[in-house]
C-alpha cells in the first residue's frame, strides 16, 4: 500500500467518525454556511495578480515537520498582505498536521479566496468545507472516479464554491475534462512516489482547455519557473513548502512576490 492509499484509508475512518459527532444538519446551521464565497478564479485573473496561492502546511509525509512554530492566522494574514492572490490551508491532521481550527483561524482574519486543502472522498466534507468558510475545494483525480468528481463538482457549485481539480497525468486530465471543474491543478509531485518534476505542468498544459484556469502545484522554488509556466498559460501557482520552511513564512512570501514583480 502506497502513502496515498494509506491516507485515503485513514480518511474514510475519519469521515465516518466525524459524521457521528457532527451531523450535516448541524454543519448547515453554522454562521459561515451562509457566507458568500469569494471567487478564486476572479482573483487569479485580476490584472496584476501575483498568481501565488500561498499554503499553510506544518508537515508532509515526504518531508516530515516543515514548520510547527508559527500560527496559521498570523502567517496567512502575512501571506495575504504580501500579495498572495489566494490562500490554501491544510485541514488534514494525521499526515499534514492541519485542522479545521486552522482554517477557521485563517478565515477570521482574511477576506481573500481560501482553498480548503484535504483529501475529499465524501459529500460530507464538501458541506463541511462550506460550513467553515471555504471558497474553493480540492478534488484529487487519483482517488476519485470521474462520475464521483462530476457529482462533487455539482454539489460544490450548488453551495457557491469553486473547484480545483488536481491531476497528475494525461489520463486523469482527459478523463475529467467534462466534470465542470473551475480550475485544473497539475501536481508536479507524484502522490504515490513523491517524485517532483515541473515538466509535468509543461506537458499537460496544452491539453487543458482555454476556459479552465491552469494552476501548477508543488516543486515551485524559483521565480524563473513561474515565468516559464506563465508562458505556458498557467495563472495560479500553489506554493507551501518554499515559504513554510523559513522562520518567517510571511516575509519569505513577501520577498518572493516583490522579486517576481520586478520582472
Amino acid at each position: 500500500m502506497n502513502i496515498l492509499d494509506t491516507i485515503v484509508a485513514h480518511k474514510q475512518k475519519e469521515v465516518a467518525d466525524n459524521k457521528q459527532i457532527v451531523s450535516v444538519q448541524s454543519l448547515e446551521q453554522r454562521d459561515l454556511f451562509q457566507r458568500q464565497p469569494v471567487s478564486i478564479k476572479a482573483a487569479l485573473m485580476h490584472p496584476g495578480s501575483s498568481g501565488i496561492i500561498a499554503e499553510f502546511k506544518r508537515k508532509s509525509p515526504s518531508k516530515g515537520i516543515i514548520n510547527d512554530q508559527v500560527a496559521c492566522d498570523k502567517t496567512t494574514l502575512a501571506y495575504a498582505q504580501a500579495g498572495a492572490s489566494a490562500l490554501s490551508v491544510l485541514t488534514d491532521h494525521n499526515f499534514f498536521g492541519g485542522s479545521v481550527d486552522d482554517f477557521l483561524s485563517a478565515r477570521r482574519v482574511n477576506n481573500c479566496p481560501m482553498l480548503r486543502k484535504d483529501f475529499v472522498i465524501d459529500e460530507y466534507q464538501i458541506i463541511e468545507a462550506k460550513s467553515i468558510g471555504a471558497d474553493v475545494i480540492l478534488l484529487i483525480a487519483a482517488i476519485l472516479d470521474p462520475g464521483t468528481i462530476a457529482k462533487f463538482v455539482t454539489l460544490a457549485h450548488g453551495l457557491g464554491m469553486e473547484v480545483l481539480l488536481e491531476v497528475h497525468d494525461e489520463k486523469e486530465l482527459l478523463d475529467n475534462l467534462a466534470s465542470g471543474t473551475d480550475l485544473i491543478g497539475v501536481n508536479n509531485r507524484n502522490l504515490k512516489t513523491f517524485d517532483v518534476s515541473i515538466e509535468t505542468s509543461r506537458r499537460l498544459s496544452a491539453l487543458i482547455p482555454d476556459g479552465i484556469i491552469k494552476v501548477s502545484e508543488s516543486g515551485i522554488e524559483q521565480i524563473e519557473t513561474i515565468r516559464e509556466l506563465r508562458a505556458s498559460g498557467f495563472r495560479g501557482f500553489l506554493m507551501g513548502q518554499r515559504f513554510m520552511e523559513q522562520t518567517d513564512p510571511g516575509l519569505a512570501c513577501l520577498t518572493f512576490i516583490q522579486n517576481l514583480k520586478k520582472g
